[in-house]
């Protein structure tokens, strides 16, 4: 409707610079809203205050005009001028009405756009550490990208799903390290574990599946392991110089052994990783290497296209990226004296790696903790040659759990925290993607676990549910009761449902496409989370205030063909969320 009333102001314009009214070179930027206040009308338009300067006239005048300029249309009241010169556009219920028939023949496709229609955008998210199983923090990251990809697609995107494995550098080292300790304290007794390594009891897990499939084959003299050793932290000595010893020790008493338990820990920890998002909905085309940068000579060729650059300088056997040239507060070394590059020569070999498989844009999706990258990441993306605005990063606050009002504690080298898994076990799957995305994405976000598991209005995944269910349940009362729908038959009743609350659902219902596409572009699912609350509000006030299954036909098929268009429109949002729409509750 917003597109047909600008086309109606458009046809006026072009009127108004037939006749001489306004100048030819007169340039008008056609902007339609939906109105807040009813008593103002359906759509409201600025395009008279916009125009009045360059049409040397008074506001309310040109919009005088404008109204006067106006084609007939079938689907418009009438207009109204309000205050400077808003023009305020009524439309027709039979107008306002259409869209029931529009979603109840177009189904889940209804808001959508054609796939395949936009750019290529590559969206990488989550790629947490394979250090250990995915937490509650992890988990908003994932709800927000597998949602923000759905709704990208809904919009007509190409989009590619990816997840970034750090398999490489000092923490997975860590992890290698945390699991041969383990071992040898299976195989040889207790030992003092270092206080920085990974103490989660799936440390153990992997150790005991090590055993389980070498034997002793790793097994080492304990004393031999840590003679030499600094001092750890408890004893007064400094905890990362310990465990850094460790993982030099290690690989040199275990040789070419070391990459088996490196690999070890990783793989059982990624497929925990694959399976644990799988089952959360976040499906991805891509599982990307870190490693293979370097393998693949990557990283090399990264290097080498800003040394050409003029990019690189070398200073005290380090290379350095002049990141300052582009913005950044000081420049960033690239490949240490001891010849290893660094995690942000990863990132620049990365991006060029993703421009270079022809996407149009990357949307990156990081924690919060990441934004004194974002300036960095573009620094070496515009040094590469690419157009830094192709990079889009978006920023995702951890979520802070909370259980009988009490903040739940979590680290993940601790081992202390509450895993992706085990929320999903308590709450379900559907309030877990849900409350995730109810509040943007950089907004702190408190997760109360009692008000997700409550059934009860307060909690709303379970009210838009409900709404769903609702519906559901009264096309089987119908034919309980030996009734049946005739969807042609309410379609064409619909001009009974003439009450103020039966416009407000079907106006609410009009609003959809356009929500799902800002939704989409502004990456914001939080819009179309509320959007649903509202409708399923509007909803359950129309159902207590009005009967269903009544004697009259034609007012029943009226109601029950609008309710079948809440029910479709409350199934295609919550699909985009990741959430289901279950027939009875």
């Amino acid at each position: 409707m917003k597109e047909l009333i600008a086309q109606l102001i458009d046809t006026a314009l072009h009127t108004l610079i037939a006749d001489g009214t306004l100048p030819a070179d007169i340039q008008a930027n056609i902007m339609v809203e939906n109105t807040r206040d009813k008593s103002h009308g359906d759509f409201a338009s600025n395009i008279a205050l916009t125009l009045a300067k360059a049409a040397r006239s008074n506001p309310r005048q040109l919009a005088e005009k404008l109204c006067a300029a106006l084609p007939a249309s079938d689907s418009l009241d009438k207009t109204e001028i309000a205050g400077p010169g808003f023009i305020n556009f009524f439309i027709t219920q039979a107008s306002a009405y259409a869209v029931v028939g529009q979603i109840l023949e177009q189904g889940i496709q209804f808001g959508r756009v054609a796939p395949g229609q936009g750019p290529r955008v590559q969206v990488e998210f989550v790629s947490a550490n394979p250090t250990g199983p995915l937490h509650v923090g992890h988990g908003r990251g994932a709800a927000y990208g597998a949602t923000v990809s759905d709704l990208l697609e809904a919009a007509g995107v190409q989009v590619e799903r990816e997840y970034y494995v750090n398999d490489a550098g000092r923490q997975m080292n860590i992890l290698a390290a945390s699991v041969w300790l383990r071992y040898l304290e299976l195989l040889d007794g207790e030992l003092t574990f270092p206080a920085n390594g990974y103490q989660g009891f799936y440390i153990r897990d992997i150790a005991h599946d090590l055993q389980n499939t070498y034997g002793d084959r790793f097994l080492r003299p304990v004393t031999e392991v840590f003679d030499g050793i600094c001092a750890d932290e408890p004893a007064g000595g400094d905890k990362e110089k310990h465990i850094d010893e460790l993982i030099e020790r290690a690989q040199r008493l275990l040789g070419d052994d070391y990459t088996l338990v490196f690999d070890a820990g990783l793989n059982s920890i990624l497929s925990d990783i694959r399976e644990d998002l799988g089952e959360f909905g976040a499906e991805y085309q891509v599982w990307f290497s870190e490693r293979s940068l370097t393998s693949n000579g990557d990283v090399d060729k990264a290097l080498q296209t800003l040394t050409d650059k003029g990019y690189i300088y070398e200073q005290e056997g380090n290379l350095w990226f002049r990141s300052t040239d582009f913005g950044d507060d000081k420049d960033r070394v690239v490949k240490r004296a001891n010849g290893q590059t660094t995690y942000f020569a990863s990132d620049i070999a990365y991006v060029q790696n993703k421009f270079e498989r022809g996407f149009d844009k990357l949307l990156y999706i990081w924690g919060a903790d990441h934004h004194g990258y974002i300036v960095r990441l573009k620094a070496a993306c515009q040094a590469l040659g690419f157009d830094p605005e192709r990079v889009i990063v978006k920023l995702v606050q951890f979520a802070i759990l909370y259980r009988g009002g009490d903040r739940v504690q979590m680290s993940t080298r601790s081992g202390s925290f509450v895993t992706l898994r085990e929320l999903r076990e308590e709450v379900g799957a559907d309030a877990c993607r849900f409350f995730y995305v109810t509040r943007k994405a950089d907004q702190h976000m408190d997760f109360d676990l009692d008000l997700a598991k409550s059934e009860s209005k307060d909690n709303p995944v379970y009210y838009i549910q409900y709404a769903h269910a609702r519906v559901c349940s009264v096309l089987r009362k119908l034919e309980e009761n030996g009734m049946a729908w005739d969807q042609a038959a309410g379609l064409a009743a619909l001009p009974l449902l003439d009450s103020e609350v039966e416009r407000d659902l079907v106006t609410q219902l009009g609003k959809y496409p356009e929500l799902l596409q800002n939704a989409a572009l502004n990456y914001e699912p939080h819009l179309l989370a509320n959007y649903l609350r509202d409708l399923a509000g509007d909803f359950h006030a129309y159902y207590n205030a009005n009967k269903m299954l009544i004697d009259d036909a034609a007012l029943r098929n009226a109601r029950i063909t609008l309710s079948g268009a809440v029910r479709q429109v409350l199934a295609n949002g919550l699909t985009l969320l990741g959430v289901s729409a279950p027939d009875q509750m």
